[in-house]
């Protein structure tokens, strides 16, 4: 009995160790694949669009929690958050502003209606049921329409296949830090499913930084997050698929940044649904494609502020609700090896409202923003080529009518050219963005004070383009990088205390990105990127705010003793500028740069068992990405991961 069961316990051991090998491989090949730059599964070697990928065993290794932070290694890239973990959390690519970066999962977008500038908050987004992430950089609106002028963050969740398994991990640390995950998937021949779950709570830090004089209380986070994706194949040129996700969070805020910008019971909620069905069906022997998918994302945003002892007399309450839904009609054509072409329309419908009051000292002040709703048709057109295995081409041309704005036109031109002989990619890309006003920028009643809304305004424009060449050396052991790139803004839309928002800003940007990626073992990993950007404004000749001019990122990856994983990353931040708010002025001034060392080790007791730990800002760096908001020093966590 005792031989056959140690004979049965080796024999799973072995057939464990096969799976996971198998695993790897397919990952392997999956991620040579990337979806978001041409809407089709694309190979990395035939895209032009400047893009970085984090994979599911990047996203596994680093033991981060949150998408915002699984962005913060991204070349390109600059973020913002007010303070501790749940405050306000912004991106930029390239420098453009915060709000022309679409966001979408699973092809959703996140971007909310009801937001001044419709933008995303990247706060409150949970790595459970993660597979990747797909940055973008550049405008990409001929294929994704408004608010993609600056580039795209895309999450992408994970599709079971194989056997059923369960995955389970918690993590405890520092600030009172408790983040809980699950996940379970699978899948047969024709059904494939996946659910995620996970909990994070945290005490944080004061939001207004307590090095000023006033801010001693901390503000916690919590987050209970649900995602859940299954396809059935009902015929074989049928298959339906389905995904679901929703966010339920609460966040501490404080008044502002600065001194005596505390307030110790000021909260926002946040719930977030997202949903939405596709049907895949294929036609002509596979020789057209059809995706046919609604989507639906709905917020509601409260914020309650009582009065408390410190702010005797002011109180303010709001509730932000907004509503998109979407209908995508996708038809690829593959005409042959070398030529596919890409027809598709989209329709929108976003709808938002909004109510606030507050009171204070000088007396009772309410906003309400009635119920307002937009629409949206884009019709896209995309052609593929690659000829010969060396050059491959995109180009697209799309056009967008706005129920208020009238008609946007975009195009665009992503040519590369790769020499197999030596291993060189060159590669360009031409484009040009919009992003149309939003429901607040257009319909905002007036107040006392004078105009906010207008409905003369015109959709934001850009164009832009980008150059590099990327050289691999040694089989792809050693791969060097560099890209140039260039952008214009016109009709910005910004607020006149005197005409309300209007399109009046210009700006522009260009730098450079350089990279590097040395596997002088097979355990062994380096990365490393280098940024230079200089964003001004045109009409004022200052440099675009939050923007650093440089950013430097390294990383090392070391998996030792067949089991374990070593991460240590830095990142560089350079100068940048920000404003100073004082009593009743504000004053332009030059944030510092700073310099975050992090580490993530893990090591596998056994195959299904592995423990963790993270060190986050080792050095015990003091510095803030927003001024008068503060950043976590030195903070430590630990955990256990079990998969079955």
């Amino acid at each position: 009995m005792f031989v056959l069961a140690f004979t049965l316990f080796c024999s799973l051991l072995i057939s464990e160790q096969e799976k996971e090998k198998e695993e790897k491989r397919q990952e392997l090949l999956h991620y040579d694949l990337v979806v978001t730059a041409t809407r089709l599964e694309t190979p990395q070697k035939e895209i032009a669009t400047s893009f970085s990928l984090i994979t599911r065993n990047e996203l596994e290794r680093s033991k981060k929690n949150s998408v915002f932070e699984a962005l913060q290694e991204i070349p390109g890239l600059s973020l913002i958050q007010n303070g501790s973990p749940g405050g306000s959390a912004s991106a930029f690519i390239r420098g453009a502003n915060s709000e022309h970066t679409l966001v979408m999962i699973d092809g959703v977008e996140l971007n909310d209606p009801i937001s001044p500038s419709r933008s995303c908050d990247l706060a409150h987004f949970m790595l459970e049921n993660v597979e990747r992430i797909e940055i973008l950089r550049g405008p990409q609106s001929t294929l994704y329409g408004s608010d993609a002028m600056g580039g795209i963050i895309h999450i992408l969740t994970r599709m079971g296949e194989g056997r059923p398994r369960l995955r389970l991990q918690t993590q405890v640390g520092s600030f009172g830090t408790l983040s809980s995950m699950a996940e379970f998937s699978g899948g047969t021949g024709r059904f494939s499913y996946s659910l995620g779950t996970s909990y994070f709570k945290t005490e944080g830090i004061s939001a207004a930084n307590s090095c000023y004089e006033g801010n001693e209380e901390k503000d916690g986070y919590k987050n209970f997050s649900l995602g859940t994706k299954f396809s059935l194949q009902i015929r074989e040129n049928l298959e339906l698929s389905f995904f679901l996700k929703a966010i339920d969070s609460n966040s501490d805020i404080d008044n502002f940044g600065g001194a005596f910008g505390d307030d110790p019971n000021s909260t926002q909620k946040l719930k977030t649904f997202v949903f939405k069905g596709e049907s895949r069906t294929l036609w002509l022997e596979n020789r057209w494609e059809q995706k046919l998918s609604v989507s639906l994302f709905n917020s509601s945003r409260k914020h309650d502020n009582p009065e408390d002892e410190t702010h005797p007399y002011d109180s303010e309450h709001g509730h932000f609700h907004s509503r998109r839904l979407a209908l995508d009609w996708q038809h690829n054509f593959f005409l042959n090896a070398s030529h596919t072409l890409t027809l598709g329309l989209d329709l929108q419908q976003e709808m938002g409202k909004s109510e606030y009051f507050s009171e204070s000292f000088w007396g009772t002040y309410s906003n309400l923003f009635p119920e307002k709703k937009a629409h949206q048709v884009g019709v896209y057109i995309q052609e593929q080529l690659r000829i010969s295995g060396c050059f491959f081409a995109t180009a697209g041309l799309r056009v967008d009518n706005h129920s208020q704005t009238g008609n946007s036109l975009t195009y665009r031109l992503a040519p590369a050219f790769f020499l197999k002989k030596t291993e060189t990619k060159l590669k360009a890309t031409f484009g040009t963005g919009f992003k149309s006003p939003s429901l607040y920028q257009l319909y905002a009643p007036q107040t006392f004070w004078g105009p906010i809304g207008n409905e003369n305004l015109m959709p934001e424009k850009s164009s832009s383009w980008d150059a590099g060449v990327e050289q691999s050396f040694f089989q792809g052991h050693l791969t060097l990088a560099v890209t140039y790139f260039g952008a214009r803004y016109e009709n910005l839309i910004e607020f006149d205390y005197t005409q309300g928002f209007i399109n009046i800003a210009k700006a522009s940007s260009r730098g450079a990105e350089f990279s590097l990626s040395l596997i002088p073992l097979e355990k062994l990993r380096f990365l490393a990127s280098y940024t230079r950007l200089k964003a001004k404004n045109e009409n004022t000749g200052e440099l675009l705010l939050r923007r650093p001019k440089e950013k430097f990122l390294a990383s090392v990856s070391l998996d030792f003793l067949k089991k374990g994983n070593f991460i240590l990353s830095l990142i560089f931040n350079g100068e940048r500028d920000d404003m100073e708010y004082r009593e009743w002025t504000s004053v332009r001034v030059k944030m510092p740069r700073y310099t975050l060392l992090n580490a993530a080790i893990s090591y596998e007791l056994a195959p299904s068992t592995q423990i963790f730990c993270r060190f986050d800002n080792i050095l015990d760096s003091e510095y803030e990405m927003i001024k008068g908001y503060g950043a976590a020093g030195f903070s430590i966590y630990g955990g256990l991961k079990l998969s079955l």
